[in-house]
């Protein structure tokens, strides 16, 4: 029998709904559900070339990659697509290194000294982009006419970048000067920030195959927050409520991912924001199944196998992994499977594959 067995026999079929239930913990799921924030291309390509998931479509079509994108999904276990606005730009002062795990041998990373808005005058100038167009929703429009009846739409990418942007876009560096100097610079790039994911978000639930919107917000580190709780209260959290409360007034989930330690905060994520749900789950800052244990009545859970994890330990181990998590998340809801960050490229593949087919056969 294939170590992959369970994935390999095609049995799942995706059911939106059912996600939806359990992130909302409507009680204990009829299965596991799995999530990721995103699977990079290279790892997609590796699925679709094992499995030759792309045997009955052409490859001239000019929606070949989102027809090969749904095909994975779909066996991979997902219930849902990714769609996000695109053509949606911002200019931020980067620089590239080499690595060998990125897909063209570079890496861009944000030049922590010094961004683009240092001064009133820079802001002024600054080229926003425009979440008004029409085109920056295509995708949106395409998978609403084309996306298979059991699947739905999360809204995911260029969604709440409040903490991000607003560290890179002066520089970090430069903005924890800004913090006592240039505070009410600091202001104004928040409200513009809100400004124009408060369109995208606005647009996005126009939708009616959108069924969450998932924001995507790295707020901390290893050891706490990028600014102090106060900080992030007024600069961040604000605009995560306003997109929240859109979000809920049009039926649909609000869901958070953000990496680093967010304890100062967990509150405020839950009474005041009123996240639907958390991602991002790192062994070194908070393993998942603690966290279920503190907050998962009030709050859903999203991964949490930790991807450092992933890379290291074996197949083996990854399932005992997984079936010690799914024993402690699983019961009552509120728990979908899946990395702690994101399907990264230098994960084994064949480790990634553990992880999904053991919780395919969960329960089974």
């Amino acid at each position: 029998m294939s170590q992959f067995s369970a994935l390999e026999s095609r049995s799942h079929r995706p059911n939106w709904e059912g996600l939806l239930d359990t992130i909302l913990r409507e009680g204990t799921p009829d299965r596991v559900y799995h999530i990721e924030l995103f699977q990079n291309q290279e790892i997609q390509d590796a699925v679709a070339e094992r499995y030759d998931l792309t045997a009955d479509l052409d490859p001239n079509d000019p929606d070949f990659e989102k027809k090969k994108y749904i095909a994975v999904q779909r066996f991979c276990g997902f219930d849902y697509v990714r769609a996000r606005p695109v053509n949606l730009d911002w200019t931020f002062h980067n620089g590239l290194t080499d690595d060998a795990t990125a897909g063209d041998g570079k890496r861009c990373f944000r030049d922590e000294h010094r961004g683009p808005i240092t001064t009133r005058e820079e802001f002024e100038a600054y080229p926003w982009p425009n979440p008004y167009r029409d085109e920056c929703y295509g995708d949106f429009d395409w998978f609403q006419e084309n996306l298979p009846d059991d699947m739905c739409i999360i809204a995911q990418g260029n969604i709440g970048h409040f903490a991000e942007h607003i560290t890179w876009l002066p520089g970090y560096e430069t903005f924890c000067y800004m913090l006592y100097d240039q505070r009410d610079l600091l202001d104004a790039i928040a409200r513009k920030l809100e400004d124009i994911f408060r369109v995208v978000v606005q647009r996005a639930l126009e939708y009616s195959r959108v069924k969450m919107i998932w924001a995507s917000d790295d707020m901390g580190y290893k050891t706490g927050l990028l600014m102090s709780a106060d900080d992030t209260r007024s600069l961040i959290l604000k605009g995560h409520k306003v997109l929240a409360d859109m979000s809920h007034a049009a039926g649909r989930p609000y869901l958070l991912h953000s990496c680093g330690k967010l304890t100062d905060i967990y509150e405020d994520l839950i009474e005041d924001v009123n996240i639907d749900a958390k991602h991002s789950f790192e062994d070194t800052i908070e393993d998942v199944r603690d966290v279920k244990r503190t907050y998962g009545r009030r709050l859903s859970l999203l991964g949490g196998i930790d991807v450092d994890f992933l890379c290291r330990r074996s197949p083996d181990e990854i399932r005992k992994r997984v079936r010690e998590t799914l024993d402690v998340c699983q019961p009552g809801g509120g728990y979908c499977l899946g990395t702690g960050n994101s399907v990264a490229s230098y994960i084994p593949l064949d480790n990634y594959l553990a992880m999904v087919d053991e919780g395919m056969r969960y329960g089974k």
